[in-house]
């Protein structure tokens, strides 16, 4: 095919989007649908399956009519999806049996609970690489399979499907119910962020389906990140185009990012932030309380990662925005944050739901720290910045504790997300850190990730590397503050950290 076109389909928790990338990388036309929450009940979140593959077909038509191209042009398509999310559905008829439950959705907190109280979490952490927490699939479908009348004795009998958000569409995307030959496969990173999948065996796990109560029948097969992932049924985008890539949103960054190598890293800050360490084909146990997930399966070889999350990144500059009526969205908070007096050791600690990796503090709540008479709102819009990069650096912290060997003194830091447009907080985010931080120059990496992914299985790339030379350019920041002042600021941090936690 000549001038190969790829379509990436991301999926993610406010919004479905596609775009179209040629073989360089480059992005020629996006297509978006915002996408509605539902909230029944306190901390409970839920999206309408339904809803999430009109759009998905939506975007992917627009996407390409965008460009001004042609379906015929079109490789391959590749998925990437909010990973935890997760759908139970009618085999026979393909209706959902509920509203499919996010990863931000805590119902099943109590269950985990129990769980751990009883000892199970280091035996679900050998085989999962997890914890348990009611942010991971397993305990999701558990509850949908006791709460829907009926659900539990129709899976057993076989006929339901579940999976997550990538297996629920592209199972639609090949036929459904009306295609005897519909594809229900989920890829090795989707599989890793259920609690029920072995990630040393790359197999579903028999105990932990039993642990959660889960049959495994009603799991998805699990394939490689580049593999062959059926073709659309014909008369949804007017011809049938081949699914060959599929990657959980993060690892699909990472891929997206060009971290292909044990030592190479990436941090996506949104509204919280995700980093990735990739570990090569060792897969660690952390000490830290960091995950380990599979980072890419390619040619039925895992490779792994230790993942760190942050509950709250980009929220703390919101907050700050309109919390404290700063106005002006984050270009306002920072300028202020730029006339800041460093010296007065401003530490927020943005625990407002808890604290993330490596502390899992539930219990935590957020606290400014060091106030004197002569600090005012720009130390504290200075310190909702530095609560980004300060987490950032327990996490590297963390990560050199629990992989030592994959994280060498010279790695860099490849960042991208909202926060990462801004010169000022990468310059930060390299200071407080200690550590180079390239960022991306192009900010959809999450999607580009996807679309190598479906051009390695598709042939448009040799193999991985080929198409990993396909990220974008970076722009590179050097850490210029003294290690002095460095490390002071993040003994501060430590101290506010320890003040906070329940």
């Amino acid at each position: 095919m000549a001038d190969p076109l790829i379509l990436a389909l991301d999926q993610g928790t406010t919004s479905t989007r596609a775009i179209l990338f040629d073989a360089k990388g480059r992005a020629l036309a996006e297509a978006g649908r915002p996408l509605e929450q539902f909230y029944p009940a306190d901390g409970w979140v839920e999206h309408d399956a339904e809803a999430i593959f009109a759009a998905s077909v939506e975007v992917l038509k627009e996407a390409v009519q965008k460009a001004g191209r042609a379906m015929s042009e079109v490789a391959a398509i590749g998925v990437t999806n909010q990973r935890e999310t997760v759908v139970v559905w009618d085999r026979a008829t393909g209706a959902p049996i509920h509203k499919a439950i996010v990863w931000q959705d805590r119902r099943t907190a109590g269950a985990c609970d129990d769980l751990r109280q009883a000892g199970r979490e280091p035996r679900v952490t050998e085989i999962s690489g997890l914890l348990l927490d009611p942010y991971f699939s397993g305990t999701k479908i558990a509850w949908l399979l006791d709460h829907v009348d009926g659900a539990r004795a129709r899976a057993e009998a076989g006929e339901l499907l579940a999976g997550t958000i990538d297996a629920w569409v592209i199972w639609k995307l090949t036929g459904g119910q009306d295609n005897p030959k519909a594809v229900h496969a989920t890829d090795a990173t989707n599989a890793s962020r259920t609690l029920l999948f072995d990630i040393r065996r790359q197999a579903w796990s028999d105990e932990m389906g039993e642990m959660l109560r889960v049959p495994l029948g009603l799991m998805p097969q699990v394939l490689d990140c580049a593999g062959d992932y059926g073709e659309t049924e014909p008369s949804l985008l007017g011809r049938a185009i081949p699914i060959r890539g599929v990657a959980g949103d993060q690892q699909a960054a990472l891929m997206g990012q060009g971290c292909i190598r044990p030592g190479e890293m990436k941090a996506t800050y949104g509204t919280g932030c995700f980093m990735l360490l990739n570990t090569g084909e060792t897969a660690p146990v952390s000490k830290a309380r960091l995950l380990t997930t599979v980072a890419a399966r390619i040619d039925g070889r895992a490779t792994f990662a230790l993942e760190g999350a942050i509950f709250i990144a980009g929220a703390a500059i919101q907050w700050a925005n309109e919390g404290l009526k700063i106005g002006g969205g984050p270009q306002g908070v920072e300028a202020l944050a730029k006339q800041a007096n460093d010296d007065l050791g401003v530490v927020l600690v943005p625990a407002f739901t808890g604290l993330g990796a490596p502390w899992w503090d539930a219990g935590a709540r957020g606290a400014i720290m060091g106030l004197t008479r002569d600090a005012g709102l720009p130390e504290i819009a200075r310190a909702s910045f530095d609560a980004s990069a300060l987490q950032t650096r327990d996490l590297i912290e963390a990560m050199r504790a629990d992989a030592p060997q994959a994280l060498h003194e010279h790695a860099e830091l490849r960042i991208d997300g909202g926060m990462s447009r801004s010169a000022w907080f990468s310059q930060r985010l390299a200071d407080l850190t200690g550590v180079k931080v390239a960022r991306a120059t192009f900010g959809e990496t999450t999607a580009l990730g996807a679309a190598l992914f479906a051009g390695v299985g598709a042939g448009v790339y040799r193999d991985v590397a080929e198409a990993a030379a396909a990220r974008p350019e970076t722009e590179a920041f050097a850490p210029a503050l003294d290690s002095p002042r460095r490390e002071a600021a993040y003994a501060r941090w430590l101290d506010a950290v320890g003040r906070v936690r329940s």
